[in-house]
């Protein structure tokens, strides 16, 4: 049984120039420093597009693995999904949202995951969790990537 869980963020940033370095390659492994994530095929710099691929190599929970996810669906500067092709879920897919209200840019992250084993209990107890706090920094640092950026322009 697959579960899904939402996470909002909001900003002043512009809706375009979150929605573009949430594609980037290099934001993405700077803002996944503390699991020594990096990109080891497909695209592995700049900008991911649709139908594009990318392979990772991270530490997660203690465990190195590899995952490929491929970009499904990429309506810029709206939204986008990717998606594991290969990799330790057997279900793993991230719709990415970005609106712009009045000053605010909100960006909703809604992830669907399923566990390949004990999914009753790893699913709520482990995975959920963590990865709700994985996408909360990685937000937190994709924001103040643009704030450094403002602050040298």
């Amino acid at each position: 049984m697959a579960r899904t869980f939402t996470l909002v963020t909001e900003t002043h940033h512009w809706v375009e120039a979150l929605f573009d370095l949430s594609l980037d390659i290099g934001a993405h492994v700077a803002s996944m420093h503390g699991s020594r994530e990096r990109a080891v095929a497909g695209v592995t710099t700049g900008r991911i597009g649709l139908g594009e691929t990318v392979t990772w190599k991270a530490w997660h929970l203690g465990i190195r693995f590899t995952m490929t996810s491929r970009i499904l669906e990429l309506d810029r500067p709206h939204r986008f999904v990717d998606a594991q092709i290969a990799g330790p879920f057997r279900e793993f897919r991230h719709e990415h949202r970005f609106e712009r209200l009045g000053d605010v840019t909100r960006m909703t992250d809604t992830i669907t995951l399923a566990s390949p084993i004990f999914a009753p209990l790893v699913e709520p107890l482990i995975l959920v969790p963590y990865l709700r706090r994985l996408i909360a920094r990685r937000n937190a640092q994709l924001l103040a990537l643009l704030d450094r950026e403002a602050t040298t322009q």
